[in-house]
This record gives C-alpha cells, sequence and structure tokens, in this order.
C-alpha cells in the first residue's frame, strides 16, 4: 500500500508540473548565470551568460522606449546587475517571471535602437544570448565613421596650413573578447589597453603629433569599426597592440606584422565591391566614376604604397624593440589581419610579448616594462616620421620640446635611462643638480633629446 501510495503522489506531482507549463522530462529550463554590460562610446553591450541555448523573442524600442525580451523555457532568476546609467545607452533593467519563463525589460534613452543574437560556446564563455543598444540616428555600420573631425588649428593667413601628425592607437580584444590569458590570470586586453595609455602619453608629449585611442576603455570594437575609426580620424599610422599566446610556453619574444599581399589582394575586392564608399581611399581620387580596370590599379598602388610605408614603420619598431629585450623573430612579418587592412594607412600590429610564457607574463604585468614597450613604440614612431613625413606641412617638423619625467617611488636612473632609450652618462649629465645624491619620490628629471637618438 505504502508504494502504492508514493506512485499516486509522483503522478499527480507530473500532472501539476505539465499544468504549470514545465518542460518535459529530460529537458530542463535553461539557467541564466549571469549579466554582463560592457558600456562603450558609441553603443552598449548586455549579455546573459546561459547554461544552455534558450529560445526568446524581442520587442523593438518603439514610441515607449523600452524593449522586452521574453524567454522561453528559461528558469526565473532575479536580476539586478549594476550599471553606470551616465554611459550606458540604459536607464533601467527589470527581470520578472512570466508564463513561458522570464521577461527583461529594459529601459532606453531616448533614440536608442537595438538588435539581439545568440553566441555559441567557446574557450572563455558558454552559451550566450546578446543585446546590443546604438543610437537611432547612426547607422550600426557608421557608428565610427561619423565621429566629429579634431578641430581645425589656427595659423595666420599668410601661413600655410599646419596639421597633426595622427597616430591611431588600437588596444586589442576587449569587453566580450578578453584575448589572451597567462597562468597567472593576466588578460590581454587588459595590459595591451595599459600599453596602449602610456604610448597615448608620450605622443601627447610630442609636438605635432595627436593620439587617437580605437579602444579606451574595456568595451568590444569589432575589427571593421576599428579601421574606420582611424580613417573618420584622418590617421597617418594605425598601430594595433597585442600579446601573443603559444601552446608551448617556451616561446617567447616580441614581433611585428604588416598586412601581406594575398591579404592586401582579397581586401581589394572588398573596396572595389563598394567604392562608391571609398572615394578617398587613393589620395582623394574617387573611384564611383571610373571603370572596373582603372579602379582596379589605382587601389592597387595605393595599397602597395601602403604595404611598403608599413613593412618600413614596421621595421623601426622591431628594431627598437631589440633594445629592450628577445625579438620573436629578425624581421617583420606578414599576414592577413583584419585590422592591417585600411588601403591608405600604413598600419602594423605588435605582439609585445607571449602571455603565455611565465616569465614575460611577469613583465607584461609590470607598470615600467609596459613604460619600456610603449617607449620603444614612440621611439620607431619617430624614426619612421624622421624619414617620412605625410603630405602637407606638419607641427612635427618644428623642433620637439623638451620633457620632464616625474620619480616615482623605487625608480633608478639606469631603470629611467632604458625607458626613454637613453643613455644613463647622458641622463646623469642633464641633470646634474642631482649629482651626488639618491633619487627620491617626486625628483623631476629633464630627459635630453626625448626618444630621439636613432639610428638609421
Amino acid at each position: 500500500m505504502r508504494y502504492l501510495y508514493l506512485f499516486f503522489l509522483l503522478t499527480v506531482s507530473a500532472a501539476c508540473l505539465a499544468e504549470a507549463g514545465a518542460p518535459p522530462r529530460g529537458q530542463l529550463p535553461a539557467q541564466i548565470l549571469g549579466v554582463r554590460i560592457w558600456p562603450a562610446p558609441d553603443n552598449t553591450r548586455i549579455v546573459f551568460d546561459l547554461n544552455s541555448p534558450v529560445s526568446y523573442r524581442m520587442s523593438p524600442p518603439g514610441k515607449t522606449g523600452r524593449i522586452e525580451l521574453d524567454l522561453s523555457n528559461v528558469a526565473f532568476t532575479q536580476l539586478s546587475p549594476t550599471f553606470n546609467t551616465k554611459k550606458s545607452f540604459m536607464t533601467r533593467f527589470t527581470s520578472t517571471p512570466s508564463a513561458q519563463g522570464m521577461q527583461v525589460t529594459m529601459e532606453l534613452k531616448e533614440g536608442v535602437q537595438a538588435k539581439s543574437f545568440v553566441l555559441s560556446p567557446n574557450q572563455e564563455y558558454g552559451h550566450r544570448l546578446v543585446v546590443d543598444l546604438f543610437p537611432d540616428k547612426v547607422p550600426v555600420a557608421d557608428a565610427y565613421i561619423n565621429m566629429p573631425a579634431a578641430p581645425a588649428l589656427k595659423n595666420t593667413p599668410s601661413a600655410p596650413p599646419l596639421r597633426e601628425i595622427v597616430v591611431a592607437i588600437d588596444a586589442g580584444h576587449g569587453g566580450e573578447d578578453p584575448g589572451a590569458r597567462g597562468r597567472k590570470g593576466t588578460v590581454e586586453k587588459d595590459v595591451v589597453l595599459a600599453i596602449a595609455r602610456k604610448l597615448e602619453a608620450l605622443i601627447k608629449l610630442e609636438k605635432g603629433m595627436r593620439p587617437v585611442m580605437i579602444r579606451d576603455g574595456d568595451y568590444f570594437v569589432s575589427l571593421r569599426k576599428r579601421i574606420e575609426k582611424a580613417r573618420s580620424q584622418k590617421a597617418d599610422l594605425f598601430i594595433s597592440i597585442h600579446a601573443d599566446a603559444f601552446y608551448k610556453p617556451e616561446a617567447r619574444g616580441s614581433s611585428v606584422f604588416t598586412l601581406s599581399q594575398s591579404g592586401a589582394t582579397n581586401e581589394a575586392s572588398r573596396w572595389l565591391a563598394s567604392r562608391e564608399n571609398a572615394s578617398d581611399l587613393v589620395g582623394g581620387v574617387s573611384l564611383d566614376d571610373k571603370d572596373e580596370l582603372l579602379a582596379s590599379v589605382l587601389l592597387d598602388l595605393s595599397q602597395t604604397a601602403t604595404i611598403e610605408a608599413s613593412i618600413d614603420v614596421g621595421t623601426s619598431v622591431l628594431d627598437a624593440l631589440k633594445g629592450i629585450g628577445k625579438v620573436h623573430k629578425a624581421r617583420i612579418e606578414q599576414a592577413g589581419f583584419v585590422v592591417l587592412k585600411s588601403p591608405d594607412i600604413p598600419s602594423i600590429l605588435v605582439e609585445t610579448a607571449f602571455i603565455s610564457n611565465p616569465s614575460e607574463e611577469t613583465k607584461l604585468r609590470d607598470a615600467r616594462h609596459q613604460q619600456a614597450l610603449a617607449s620603444a613604440l614612440m621611439k620607431g614612431v619617430r624614426t619612421y616620421f624622421a624619414k617620412r613625413i605625410p603630405v602637407g606641412p606638419t607641427l612635427a617638423e618644428q623642433e620637439p620640446a623638451p620633457h620632464e619625467h616625474i620619480v616615482a617611488r623605487g625608480e633608478t636612473l639606469a631603470g629611467i635611462a632604458r625607458v626613454y632609450q637613453i643613455s644613463a652618462e647622458n641622463l646623469r649629465s642633464a641633470n646634474r643638480k642631482l649629482s651626488g645624491r639618491l633619487l627620491h619620490s617626486g625628483d623631476v628629471l629633464y630627459i635630453p633629446q626625448f626618444l630621439a637618438d636613432v639610428s638609421d
């Protein structure tokens, strides 16, 4: 009788679950493991981490100023993610149970559109549902192209117009894409952003140069948008900073890549397919009114010159990197990386070190080594532009201004000299007021010929 009673209870329970809309046996509802929100200057990405695939439906913002995300066959979870409403395109996030599973409501700022998609598991994350928010008045593909141009420099009417040399600094990965990870937990996206910011600071000190940060926070930027942002700012040089990884921990050293010829050929076909949007790729010559052959020849000439310039600046940067440590290859390498494919901007990709190598991972975590890497990149950039001043008078042709360094705790004269790629003797001679005593935190050092002692 006891077993019969137990069977009766189980049968009734199963019937009740079926009436409540529970999934059939063997199909448990998906679990939401968490929500991550990545605010970027031109978009906000909301990522739902799941333990299994999920069915959903998202309503358009319309006039209500909100989107409703209906998730089917999902166990209800109270979600209360924290986010900065000033930096995000979303003002409020709420979750409530529904007959099918749960509903997430996102209140949006005025004039925001949304798109959504699912992502399959990878080495870093499991199943994900992604919602991207963009300004409604700016097409998604043109989010970076329509950025405002830099303010014009004031000149006297009689003087020829002067312009700054623009260097685009691209910190690889970001946000949903962490990049490679070291054994100590070091994440590529974090260290390359730190190096990029240090390079930005050095370029700001250079008279006549202006840095443009492609990514200046922990958010995702697509590869094509990185190119678009550099082009919208009329960059004279594009530097993408990364940290390499290999399954063998012994691999070590810096590398510099430029675009391969095969990569350029494939990209030429892409640009020619939409040449109405590529009117300034070949020095201001419009391609939209040229026949296929002439347009192809013009674009090929532009790409060839750009690749040659990329090899030139890449060689200068690699030579500078040799001065601070081991390089992986003695010569620059060529590959088809998407971020190198701008037909009109010399572009290089720098693998600063192997994050998979324990000793190099330690160095990448060290702020002083990050500064040394940034200084080596700066030295290579200055060497390149000393040989190849861009078309048109630039402020960089004038005499560079002197620079100062504020001593931090634990720094030494020899260490500071290595960072700025000058000899300790020259640094000591330029700062005779400090002769005979140890450096102290807060001391100001004059840096002679800032990063200028380069060899041809």
